[in-house]
């Protein structure tokens, strides 16, 4: 099995496969729909302290 990693905000391809969103927060100005993703995983994603940590 092949793992990609792209951008929410990148269009779809056909040769994506299965799209799972790992982030807590959905993005900021992207539609569910314009996202076609499969799935979100918000509870895997970093918590907000380290993504506090980063910024």
């Amino acid at each position: 099995m092949t793992v990609q990693v792209k951008r929410v905000y990148d269009r779809p391809a056909a040769s994506d496969g299965r799209r799972v969103l790992v982030d807590r927060l959905w993005p900021r100005g992207l539609s569910k729909e314009r996202a076609a993703v499969d799935e979100w995983l918000r509870e895997v994603a970093p918590s907000t302290e380290l993504r506090q940590w980063f910024a």
